[in-house]
């Protein structure tokens, strides 16, 4: 159907250029008068078929673009179509601003030429424009307006709410995959965000030739699977792009700040860089610290300890959680269960870290 309007269209465009141009090339042939060639219709349906025959080539390559171009309009988020149309109309009225001067130019080739280039190159300029700062705009008009009628405290509130609570994921959080019992336990509100780019690079990890990297990426993917089909909380692609950042980390951040939202990972350095810009951030380690049950010195534990510590007659033993316990003459019991006393508790920022006495050991002190 594409097809048939393009060449419909090649030979309207025909016909009308054989009306108007056919007698100007009898002219400067200087032939004479042609009869049959004075009717409109003759002429225009010569001129469709010369067109036709001469540009029937050229009818696939359109209709190709043609398509590509509505795979990319169609495939291209609403706000990126939106905000680039908007740019593109008003690159064109600024263009037919500056054109009416140029109008009254008394060589028409120039003005024509002028007239052509100005138009092009100020819509690309608005397109571009409205395109790459369609996140910038969406944040300005999503601002809270200012002034008018007075609003008791409840309106207030709710305006004072951003209009969605985005959870955005970064690669290294999605990987680690305790995010998705995190998403379980219904500790996390509001929407889950991940952006393309962050599919994207989880992707190029999943097909990369190193195994280790493949099964981390395969395994990301599976995670994304189940918080999107098996639990309840609201998940969304954001398909937008910073093509003007190449970090993905830098576009994770900036997104953030454009959509009011928290950055979940357990990336150390990205931790970092999202409060220096200001940006919340939710890290799952700083929670799986927090949550660790709180021992004091002077408690009693039942351990099993399992190898033996960097000092001299010293064991090693684990809670639950993971937290290490080093337990002073404790390698002659390695293998068993044995009763314990805390003497000390150390945090560092690798986590907590427990020191123990036999028990037995303390009470004969």
């Amino acid at each position: 159907m594409l097809k048939r309007i393009v060449q419909l269209f090649f030979l309207v465009i025909g016909g009308a250029l054989g009306i108007f141009l056919i007698p100007k090339v009898i002219d400067v042939l200087n032939v004479g008068s042609i009869p049959w060639l004075e009717e409109s219709y003759i002429r225009a349906i010569i001129g469709a078929i010369v067109l036709f025959i001469t540009t029937f080539w050229l009818v696939d390559y359109i209709v190709h673009l043609i398509k590509y171009v509505e795979e990319a309009m169609v495939k291209a988020p609403v706000t990126d179509v939106l905000f680039g149309s908007l740019g593109l109309i008003f690159g064109l009225i600024v263009a037919y601003l500056i054109l009416l001067p140029i109008k009254s130019i008394t060589i028409q080739v120039i003005s024509t030429v002028l007239q052509i280039f100005v138009t092009i190159l100020l819509g690309y300029l608005g397109f571009q424009v409205g395109f790459k700062k369609r996140n910038e705009l969406v944040a300005l008009f999503s601002l809270p307006q200012r002034g008018g009628k007075k609003k008791n405290s409840h309106e207030e509130a709710e305006e004072e709410m951003p209009p969605a609570n985005f959870k955005l994921l970064d690669t290294s959080v999605i990987i680690d995959g305790r995010i998705a019992d995190i998403c379980q336990t219904g500790f996390f509100e509001g929407t889950i965000l991940i952006p393309q780019f962050v599919l994207e690079e989880l992707q190029h990890i999943a097909d990369s030739s190193d195994t280790l990297k493949r099964n981390r990426g395969r395994r990301g993917l599976d995670i994304l699977n189940k918080i999107q089909k098996e639990l309840a909380i609201k998940v969304e692609i954001y398909e937008g792009d910073f093509e003007d950042i190449q970090e993905v980390d830098s576009k994770l951040v900036k997104l953030a700040k454009v959509m009011n939202g928290a950055v979940v990972t357990n990336d150390f350095n990205l931790n970092k860089v999202c409060e220096l810009q200001g940006v919340k951030v939710l890290n799952i380690n700083d929670l799986a610290n927090a949550i660790k049950p709180v021992v004091l010195p002077g408690e009693e534990l039942s351990v099993y300890v399992v190898k033996d510590g960097k000092e001299h007659n010293q064991g090693v033993a684990y809670l639950d959680d993971g937290t290490m316990i080093v337990v002073e003459d404790g390698r002659e019991y390695i293998g068993s269960q044995l009763e314990v006393l805390v003497t000390s508790v150390l945090q560092t920022s690798a986590g907590r870290m427990i020191f123990a006495k036999r028990k037995q050991l303390e009470k004969a002190l």
